[in-house]
Parts: C-alpha cells; structure tokens; sequence
C-alpha cells in the first residue's frame, strides 16, 4: 500500500468513525431511502450553481442557507423546497398558537366582526406612515365609532374607528384598501429591513418583535375568532405535511374578550373550544392525528403570580386530561425572569402533582441566547435540574459540553427554530447555525417554527428546507431522523405514539415512491 493509498484509507475510517456520533447514522435505511436522499442530494448540488450561483433582483450576493426574509422568493422557487413541502413532517413541537396564522389572514378574519376597531396615535400621512404603529381591539357591539378615517387630516388621535371602515376610507395616496393591508401586516410581522437593517442585533429585535405580537394577540384573543383561528392553524400544518402538534397557548391574559366585548372569558372556555375545534378537525381529516396544548405563561410574573398560574394549570389538566400534556415559561431570556428565581414554586408544583396524581412535565425554553455565563445561558441548568422533557431553542447549548452529554444520555430533545433564531439574530446565516455542532454530538432534535406569523414560514417545510441547504453532510435521510425524533420526543406515550410513528412511516414510503418514481419518469 502506498503512502497515498494508506492516507486515504485512514481518512475514510476517520470521517466514518466521526459521523458515528450523529443520530441519523443509527438507522440503517433501505433501498428506496438511500435512492431518495441521492436524488435530494443531486439536485441541491445543481441548485447550489442554478439557483444560489447567479444574481436575483433586489437580492444581492445569494447563497444557500441565507437570510430567510430576503431569500424567501427564491427559496420558494426551487425544486428541492417543492420536494421537501410534500414531505411528512411528524411532529411540530415548538408553537406559539397566537402568532401562527398568516397576517393577511388573521387581518380578514378580523374584518369579518364590526366589534373590531383600529386606532392610531396620530393622522396617518406620507411622513409617520412608515413609523406609527396602529392598536386595534374588539370593543362592545355597540360602541359607538368615534372617527371614520385614520387619514383624514380631521382625525382626532387615538380615536376608535371601525377596522373595515377605516381600510374602505383608507387614503388612494397610500394605496387604499390593499395599501391599509399592506400597512397593518406589516406591523404584525417582521420584514427584512427591520430584521437586517434598523434593528440588527438580539436586543433591538425583540423590541420589534414584542411590537408585532402585541397586534396579532390582540386580535387572537377574541372568542368569537378563537374557533375560526384554531381551525386555521391545523389546516395550515396538515397542509405542511404536520401529523401531530403540541402547540404552546399563551394564559398570561387572565380573560379572553368575549363577544359582548368584555375581557371576561376564562382559560377554561379557551380550551374548551381548542378541544371542539381539534376534534372536529380529526374527524374530517385523515392526515393529522392530534394536537396537545403546552400551558405557558410569560416569564415576568413574581413568585405569586407564577403559583396563581400554575394552580390554574393543574386545574385545566384535572378538566382535559388529554389535553394539557406540558408547562412551560417564555419571552425574552435575555431581560426577564430566570428560572433560578422561580424555583421554590417549580419544585413544589412537581411535590403538588404526585399529591394529585397528575403530571405536567416541564418543557421549558432555555438558551435562547448568545450569551456565555448569563442568565438566559444558566437558565439550561436550571431547565435540566428541573427535570425538563425538552428544552426549548437550546441555542447556548453547544456551549456546555456536559449538558450536551446530559441531553443525549437521557434522551432530553431540543426544539431547534433554525428560522427563528436567524431572525432574532442569534446567528446570521444557516450555515453559521450551531444546529450541526448538536446533531454531531448525537443531541435529539426536532425542528420547529417558533412563531411563523411574525416570521413568515408557516408549517415546517422553510426551516427543513434551510437546514438541508446549509450542510453538505445533512441529507434528507437526516430530515427523515429529525421527523422522528419529534415523534419519538412528543409527549405522546404508548399506543398513541406508536400509531403515529406508523403514521408517518406510511407517508413516508408514500413520498419515497412518489419521488423517485417521478425521478425515473423524467429521465
């Protein structure tokens, strides 16, 4: 043996030996998977030169795995983002329900009830259109509207005016109707000169960010909308390929506004109708098998507020037992409460559970940051100690070698938002995302969409497509794990989770055929 040859053997048993850690490597596939991920595999390497190789108008210097917001188009437009959509999802583990319906849907929903009312701290003109932000609210039906448009230089500031007659009298200078659509989903998202631009870094963005949840909350929140918004998201996900979700309600709101316009409906009645909603929806359709709802609550509560919360948890899993299968603490790691300083009433809901006979597992965020020794850093040995199930984003993860141990010895999954964590600038690209440093560690995840309203990629197929363009290792055989992984780490238990996993193999094999016989047919 030569030199040469000798190398180059020892550098094929090293490259092997290194993947081994990786969780898509314990499985060996058949025939009809390794035929798929090759023609997966061939077409990114094409598209890599006749997609991200050359300029795109108003998009400079692509790449795969780019910015999302400003690649979206032309993600859209590929042929490996047009497989990946039909692919089965498994499982969507990490969800806002209240910032998951499309904008421009969740706006027409909204024109639909005269009880909504838009109003604005100051006429709206051609130099503050870009900088005022609208509030808008359902009010009693029989308010009486105090405006009629927003841009007529009459408008009194911060005067209610009815929503769909303040987009039909919305000015032509600023595109009538359609420029009021344009106008208020703008707001309630988050668009790539914000994102990448004016408020480029972790800090500022959240700024932005809290601004456009504030517009789609106050219109989720309205009970007559509930059921309609409920229904939209489960058809949006199936529609992705999504068989199961364990979604995230967010009961920091004491009361949903009800029909009469007051603030008076309890969390009870949310899931009540969350229930008849998922349950009709499993009647009708073959191709989604459940949605559980994780209770969560925003971290700047004190101690008593968070026990207040938690005894209402343990009441609403008493009345849907099926249901409530997590709990869980969210915002922004970096500037709210620490796990550490809630841990007396966390510990003694875990004591309170056993005395009830009930469980709630944690599934807690932690590591949504870019920090190293801070408090949204700590928070992930808070989350572990706590006995997390999963771990929320995890993002600082690959920071602590021994927690990664931890997490792969004792199966604790991490929810990875590739998308979200790119727009929130935790990373500035795909292919800088610390996703691999996990997956090559043998760190279970399951890929997730956080809050897709506000970042614009519904279902789960954009972040499956940016995780796949970014890596040359990553294959489909590798998203097929991941689709796994959500199903293996729901909070699904015994028959229910081996019938879905049926489920999805099924579909699987499905899509296996479906794409390498169309393969075949075109050459």
């Amino acid at each position: 043996m030569t030199p040469l040859e000798e190398h180059t053997q020892k550098r094929a048993a090293l490259i092997n030996a290194d993947r081994a850690f990786r969780v898509d490597h314990t499985r060996l596939p058949h025939s009809m998977e390794l035929c798929a991920d090759k023609i997966a595999r061939r077409i990114r390497t094409e598209e890599a030169t006749t997609v991200w190789g050359v300029e795109h108008e108003n998009v400079p210097h692509p790449f795969p795995g780019m910015e999302f917001l400003t690649g979206k188009a032309i993600i859209s437009s590929t042929r490996l983002f047009g497989i990946i959509r039909k692919m089965p999802k498994g499982a969507l583990l990490h969800a806002h329900l209240d910032l998951t319906v499309d904008p421009y849907t969740l706006l027409h929903f909204a024109l639909r009830y005269p009880s909504f009312h838009i109003r604005s701290s100051e006429v709206i003109t051609s130099s503050n259109i870009s900088s005022i932000v609208p509030e808008i609210r359902p009010l009693a039906p029989d308010f009486p509207a105090e405006a009629s448009s927003l841009t007529d230089p009459s408008y009194p500031p911060m005067s209610w005016v009815p929503f769909s007659r303040a987009r039909e009298r919305f000015d032509e200078t600023f595109g009538g109707p359609e420029g009021f659509d344009r106008w208020v989903t703008g707001y309630m998202s988050i668009n790539p000169s914000a994102a990448y631009v004016t408020h480029n870094n972790n800090i500022r963005i959240w700024d932005k960010f809290r601004s456009a949840a504030l517009l789609n909350m106050n219109i989720v929140y309205y009970t007559p909308l509930w059921r309609q918004y409920i229904r939209q998201f489960l058809e949006d996900i199936a529609a992705d390929g999504i068989l199961y979700v364990e979604v995230r309600i967010n009961f920091t709101r004491r009361f949903m506004v009800g029909a009469d316009g007051k603030m008076d409906v309890p969390h009870i009645e949310w899931l009540k109708i969350f229930k008849q909603v998922v349950d009709n929806f499993k009647q009708e359709r073959e191709d989604f098998f459940d949605a559980k709802v994780i209770y969560t609550v925003i971290r700047d509560c004190d101690a008593a507020g968070l026990e207040e919360h938690l005894e209402d948890c343990l009441v609403m899993k008493k009345e849907f037992p099926d249901t409530i299968v997590g709990f869980d603490l969210v915002g922004d790691e970096n500037i709210l409460i620490p796990l550490k300083d809630y841990l007396e009433p966390l510990l003694q809901f875990k004591e309170r559970q056993k005395h009830e006979g009930v469980s709630i597992p944690y599934i807690f965020h932690a590591g949504e940051t870019c920090g190293d020794g801070t408090k949204a850093d700590e928070n992930l040995y808070d989350a572990i100690l706590l006995g997390t199930k999963r771990i929320g984003h995890g993002f600082s993860l690959v920071k602590h070698p021994k927690l990664m141990q931890i997490c792969r010895e004792q199966g604790i999954a991490l929810e990875v938002c590739p998308i979200s964590n790119e727009i929130l600038r935790l990373t500035a690209s795909m292919p800088m995302h610390p996703l691999p440093i996990l997956l090559n560690h043998g760190v279970p995840v399951a890929l997730s969409s956080d809050d897709p309203a506000i970042f614009q990629n519904i279902g789960l197929s954009y972040d499956f497509y940016q995780v796949v363009v970014a890596s040359e290792v990553t294959g489909l055989l590798t998203l097929a794990h991941l689709a796994r992984d959500s199903i293996t780490y729901s909070m699904l238990e015994g028959a229910e989770k081996v019938k879905l996993m049926q489920m999805w193999e099924d579909r699987w094999f499905k899509f296996l055929l479906e794409l390498v016989s169309s393969e075949k047919g075109q050459n």
